[in-house]
């Protein structure tokens, strides 16, 4: 089917693309452990109450939001993508707020188009400018070529598949659906695609430069092209020459052509409403092929027939690395058993992937996870749990976390993927570890710092991974913080660690200490390592919330950590 078009894009400048930087890492020391004598508890994953923006602070925030644009992410909206990214897209990207989210959702929208993923290459970005440089280089005309009509579908659509091309114009006999007949033309050209996915077959795409500067445009009048379209008596069609018709009843037409052919049908491809409706798919951003990669991307199925609860915190090595410990927790009365000799065992397959935002491999680890229990305890097992832990050093950055995990026995499944935001440390400032709740904490031989699971410097800390306590237990705290100010005398960092742990139910304050930085054991200017007990018998069940707030005397500065909220059953 034949498509004559007419089109004005309205365009903006030339992007750029940007990039945002990484980030860098930890350091070590030794604990002290001591009993509070009230109790309540902190959680390790901060809550944030949204306030309802004022009229004053919407506009100062769009206003920012505004001048961000301004930059190369504008540019690279309106120049680099402006004809391949979607409605959904603009307006997604155009809801972002930092520079490292906007960086993540370009990744994201070359990978979702990249036809090999696995590959370092990514075949549909290279494409993508290589076309943009050849409009640029053959259809410029006053206006840079990917502005003009001919550059917009060369891009969307690369070459196409058949040119008819009169860069001169001049004498022109018309097909018989337009009206047949000799007549003059201004310069145009003919694009026909056999197939454009989502638009149809046999697309054929008219541009004319009726103004003869170079600047084609798409035409939806096939006479627009007639340069005697408004001469009388001049480039008549067969039915003008027969009597059967005029050249004034070409411009009482009311869909939208001056076509000569009378009263006749046309053929379903000039029909008024088919070439409106091709118009506007052609307008729209090409289909993005790889429906199934996308798919991936956007809406993972995930399955979660075996529960599992995993949770990750941070350790600073040294400026370049920081560990991520990664735990994932399993209920016993999740798994199913298999019972040999007398021993009931469930067996869970673990794989990890940790990937860049672009789907990257970084890193990756597999293992069995089992758990053996004599026949004749199952049932009072049921209420425990099993604890996997890996630990993984990564540079700064936002990685992916995908973990799948398989009951062997059972076969249920969990895939489940989480983003990892490994902190940058800058030795400048003030800065903290994760703040982890342990149900385990204690020192290791001196044999074993260092190494083993749950094993940080020269510690075991087993974090809760549910963040729910009972009664008769007692809650480890441990956290570091790292570049205090150094007294030049005493070679040590002056300032103080406040605890605060607050009954979430009451509001109520159940325990204020305040701690002076030099008394704590092996503290330094490097890292200052936290390690307490808290009992938890003298506290209701119940919620509650831990927060911290460190001071550094020397340097006038604070840190607060994120409030950790935690449960205490009967």
């Amino acid at each position: 089917m034949k498509l004559f078009l007419r089109l004005k894009t309205v365009l903006s400048p030339v992007p750029a693309r940007p990039v945002i930087a990484a980030m860098a890492a930890l350091s070590v020391s030794a604990g002290l452990l001591i009993a509070f004598n009230k109790s309540d508890d902190t959680p390790s994953n901060s809550d944030t109450i949204a306030k309802p923006l004022t009229a004053k602070e919407k506009k100062k925030k769009e206003a920012q939001l505004r001048k961000e644009l301004e930059g190369p992410w504008k540019k690279w909206l309106q120049q680099d993508v402006i004809y391949i990214i979607t409605d959904e897209e603009r307006a997604a990207f155009k809801r972002l707020q930092t520079d490292e989210e906007r960086q993540q959702f370009v990744e994201q929208f070359w990978l979702r188009r990249d036809p090999t993923p696995d590959t370092e290459e990514n075949e549909y970005k290279e494409e993508h400018y290589r076309r943009i440089a050849y409009a640029n280089d053959r259809y410029a005309s006053g206006i840079p070529g990917w502005k003009t009509d001919r550059g917009m579908i060369y891009i969307k659509y690369g070459p196409p598949d058949e040119i008819d091309s009169h860069p001169s114009g001049g004498s022109y006999e018309r097909p018989i659906e337009e009206g047949g007949g000799e007549t003059s033309t201004y310069p145009f050209e003919k694009w026909r695609y056999r197939y454009l996915e989502g638009i149809g077959t046999n697309i054929e795409i008219e541009f004319v430069d009726t103004t003869m500067s170079g600047e084609y445009h798409i035409s939806t009048d096939p006479e627009e092209k007639d340069a005697l379209l408004y001469v009388p008596g001049a480039g008549l069609t067969l039915n003008e020459q027969m009597g059967l018709s005029t050249k004034t009843d070409r411009f009482n037409r009311t869909d939208g052509t001056h076509l000569g052919t009378g009263t006749g049908p046309l053929p379903e491809s000039m029909n008024e409403f088919t070439r409106i409706e091709t118009l506007a798919k052609l307008q729209g951003a090409p289909k993005i092929k790889f429906a199934d990669l996308e798919a991936k991307i956007n809406s993972t199925i995930r399955y979660n027939t075996l529960p599992m609860q995993v949770r990750v915190d941070y350790i600073r090595i040294t400026d370049a690395t920081v560990l991520a410990n990664i735990t994932i927790l399993f209920e016993n009365k999740d798994l199913q058993y298999a019972t040999k000799d007398g021993i009931a065992k469930a067996t869970v397959n673990l794989y990890g992937r940790i990937t860049s935002l672009s789907r990257r491999p970084v890193n990756w680890f597999e293992d069995t996870v089992e758990v053996p229990i004599p026949a004749e305890m199952v049932q009072q097992a049921m209420t425990g749990s099993r604890v996997y832990f890996k630990s993984i050093p990564l540079p700064p950055g936002t990685y992916r976390l995908n973990v799948v995990a398989k009951d062997v026995v059972g076969g249920t499944l969990n895939n489940t993927e989480r983003a990892l935001a490994v902190p940058h440390y800058d030795e400048e400032q003030l800065g903290s570890s994760s703040v982890i709740l342990a149900d385990q904490l204690e020192k290791v031989p001196t044999k074993s710092i260092g190494t083993g699971n749950f094993v940080i410097r020269s510690s075991k800390v087993r974090p809760r991974v549910n963040d729910t306590f009972r009664r008769d237990e007692k809650m480890g705290i441990y956290a570091e913080f790292y570049n205090f100010g150094m007294d030049e005398k005493t070679r040590k960092p002056e300032g103080t660690i406040q605890y605060e742990v607050v009954n979430n139910s009451t509001n109520q304050t159940i325990f204020d200490v305040t701690e002076d930085i030099a008394k704590i054991e092996n503290a330094s200017p490097a890292l200052v390592t936290i390690e307490k007990l808290l009992p938890l018998n003298k506290m209701e069940p119940g919620s509650y919330s831990l927060k911290m707030k460190v001071v550094d005397k020397l340097k006038g500065t604070s840190l607060t950590t994120p409030i950790q909220k935690f449960t205490i059953t009967s």
